[in-house]
């Protein structure tokens, strides 16, 4: 690299002289690079509150019962990806287990758990409740309860009852939407 020699001011007045007016074309110094985006700011009490209200109680048109499997997908999501979430062959990433909890303990934990996992950029997941029979009455509560607030989640792409091995009816493997900060 050439070093700067430093211009006599006689030389910088002659050119100038000779040059006469002249203004810039374009300004063809380096740009300084786009600053990051600031942080994501973790959720606050408000949000996971609000996150919480929007998983209301009660089961839903079509609560599934004592062993029967839960399925549900949304538009869009393709076959292949649902057979192996079916099968088990998604990795998964993290695990919630509600067993022994009530409806508000269980909610406000799900609501915690999938903003966390939206945060960590989870893609599976399985969710444990139990199959619901210490559960009083003629239907299984947490399940029923779990099957409709995931429906209602938005980043909630599918789910459906685990494989036998990983606790069959009494848990299931939930897929999640990517998130798009990177686009």
């Amino acid at each position: 690299m050439a070093s700067r020699r430093r211009i006599s001011d006689d030389d910088a007045a002659a050119f100038h002289a000779a040059v006469g007016d002249v203004r810039r074309l374009h300004d063809d110094r380096a740009q300084a690079p786009p600053s990051r985006p600031p942080a994501r700011p973790r959720a606050s009490a408000v949000a996971r509150a609000v996150s919480e209200a929007l998983l209301p109680d009660g089961p839903g048109a079509r609560a599934p019962g004592f062993g029967e499997r839960q399925f549900f997908a949304r538009p869009g999501v393709q076959q292949r990806v649902l057979r192996r979430l079916a099968r088990g062959q998604l990795a998964l990433r993290e695990e919630l287990d509600l067993h022994g909890m009530r409806i508000d303990e269980a909610r406000a934990a799900l609501a915690g758990f999938l903003d966390e996992c939206a945060e960590r950029d989870l893609r599976c997941v399985r969710i444990i409740t139990g199959k619901g029979y210490g559960s009083r009455g003629t239907e299984p509560v947490l399940k029923a309860q779990l099957d409709r607030w995931l429906r209602l989640r938005p980043q909630v792409l599918a789910f459906c009852s685990a494989t036998a091995r990983d606790g069959g009816t009494g848990a299931v493997y939930v897929l999640l939407r990517r998130s798009r900060q990177d686009a």
